[in-house]
């Protein structure tokens, strides 16, 4: 097995909110809880609140023991994947094996439909991060930006968080995804901020549509505007419109196959390919134009600039 040859581990790559993250993916592509508008993952094709074991425990936690024999150390291991990773009823005993196998932390991003569920909650207590989502402060902007399964209701989630912040004693790290002329309004932001209160998160990170969304009409908030809307969950909120951590060691000759791998979880510039993966802009740029060349990856225009995808994924 070699470095992008794996099925359930990618990266690591430079994340704006873990530092240096390997992420492990857990659910096939496209299964999740939601539709959002603003996925940059494209249209859920396979909607379900079902739980089961998508994809064996066993063959993850060998997969990652490979992998750390590398001697390649992250900031985080992260649990994420295509689609929404509280499906995968193995849940717990794959947080559970990470951290038998590494002392790195444990981070789980999900978007929170599922945390009124004991059992889901009982499979996130032995992470060291939680990372949810909150979108909306009501029942209709809640269907109308996520599109959840139908036996999923706004008050069902959101209580779910609540009940999942008094049970977890880690932390929380709560992001919220404003949408210009859905969520960009005060009124809007500030029900939003009500919920939040009664979550207590130990992290408000407010976000908005940057990468290619699932919607055409699912646009971003211009920062200042952003600025104004994140100051109304309080000072403690912070955008996260930035990467973070420590930078890798520039690589001279780009990995096609990482590159590839990246694109198949979500489109990004040329630049957050050099960045994520630490490699060199210009060299990377030569690696990209051939992969666009061999028809491995597609050009996609959102706003100002030119993103790179798998052609299936878009």
């Amino acid at each position: 097995m070699t470095r992008g040859t794996y099925t359930y581990i990618f990266g690591p790559v430079l994340s704006r909110r873990l530092g240096k993250s390997l992420g492990i993916d857990i659910i096939p592509f496209k299964t999740c809880t939601y539709d959002c508008i603003y996925c940059e993952q494209g249209r859920t094709t396979n909607r379900t609140s079902e739980r089961k074991e998508y994809v064996p425990v066993e063959e993850v936690l060998t997969e990652l023991s490979q992998f750390l024999a590398k001697g390649i150390l992250p900031d985080f291991i992260t649990v994420s994947g295509a689609g929404e990773p509280t499906l995968n009823s193995g849940l717990g005993d794959i947080v559970r094996g990470i951290k038998a196998l590494t002392p790195f932390p444990v981070a789980v991003i999900t978007n929170g439909s599922l945390l009124w569920d004991v059992r889901v909650q009982q499979d996130l207590l032995a992470a060291d991060v939680v990372m949810p989502s909150l979108d909306a402060g009501s029942e209709a902007l809640f269907r109308q930006l996520d599109r959840p399964v139908n036996d999923i209701p706004f008050e069902k989630m959101v209580r779910g968080l609540i009940d999942f912040r008094n049970a977890f004693p880690n932390e929380i790290w709560l992001e919220i995804m404003l949408v210009d002329g859905i969520t960009s309004s005060e009124d809007h932001v500030r029900a939003i901020a009500e919920w939040v209160r009664q979550i207590r998160p130990d992290r408000i990170q407010i976000n908005t549509v940057v990468r290619p969304p699932a919607e055409t009409f699912a646009r971003p908030i211009d920062r200042e505007r952003l600025e104004t809307l994140a100051a109304l969950f309080g000072p403690d909120a912070e955008i996260i419109a930035n990467y973070s951590g420590t930078s890798f060691a520039p690589e001279d000759t780009p990995d096609a196959e990482r590159i590839v791998e990246l694109l198949k979880r979500r489109p990004c510039s040329l630049r957050e390919i050099a960045e994520a993966l630490g490699l060199r802009q210009i060299e990377t740029a030569k690696t990209v134009q051939l992969l666009v060349e061999q028809e491995r990856i597609v050009e996609k225009h959102f706003g100002d600039q030119w993103f790179f995808a798998c052609p299936g994924e878009e």
